[in-house]
């Protein structure tokens, strides 16, 4: 990782830890309302030159939440190559209540701050994928393990949702070939409008989907 890269990572963690504790202070009390279990959650991923680690999260699905239905989810979009439409967009039993808002505005993933010091992750980078999601990737797709995943990257400032799932890895790979302070800098600045678009996308769909769903109910 260019030193430039990691010094910004580490003045910027150090820099949110109190947002984070009040955070994570807020999500305890919630959660504990809501939907008893842990406050964090943990799950594999693949980053750097296809290495694993722990991926820290908020959790915001029930204790025990089928993973078979995301991962039924991601191959649809892999195969379709349709527009990567998160299932929160629609009604998700699994999610606790209010889960969406925490997922949309990436809230849910500020607990990753702790990857970020570890160096598993950078502030800036491609997502980190599932192992199950990693084996579906043609070859020339990994090339986007040649840099460290972010927070946020490209493809997040770039449509993400709106985008195919071969878009989001042609985003990373032009990430990966051209990292720079200045992209990396770049990307930062798009994040807050970016994420502010994605909550009110995930608003107007999920709205869409209740009518849709009211309207049959009332047909049959």
């Amino acid at each position: 990782m260019p030193v430039w890269k990691r010094t910004i990572d580490i003045a910027c963690c150090l820099l949110a830890l109190p947002v984070f504790a009040l955070v994570t202070l807020v999500m305890a009390i919630v959660l504990k309302i809501a939907s008893p279990g842990p406050v964090f959650f943990c799950q594999p991923r693949v980053g750097h030159r296809q290495r694993r680690f722990m991926c820290y999260k908020f959790r915001t699905m029930i204790v025990g939440a089928d993973n078979r239905i995301h991962q039924r989810h991601c191959e649809d979009l892999i195969h379709s190559n349709a527009p990567m439409v998160k299932m929160d967009s629609r009604s998700d039993s699994r999610v606790i209540p209010g889960g969406w808002l925490l997922r949309a505005s990436g809230l849910d993933e500020l607990p990753q701050l702790i990857n970020v010091l570890r160096g598993d992750m950078s502030l800036v980078g491609p997502r980190p994928c599932v192992p199950y999601e990693y084996e579906r990737f043609l070859p020339w797709q990994r090339e986007r393990f040649d840099a460290i995943p972010g927070l946020t990257g490209l493809w997040q400032v770039s449509g993400k949702n709106r985008t195919t799932f071969e878009e989001m890895l042609r985003l990373d790979i032009r990430y990966a070939r051209n990292i720079s302070l200045w992209l990396d800098l770049k990307i930062m600045f798009m994040t807050v409008p970016a994420l502010f678009l994605q909550i009110r996308d995930t608003h107007r769909a999920r709205m869409s989907s209740s009518q849709s769903t009211l309207r049959t109910r009332l047909a049959a």
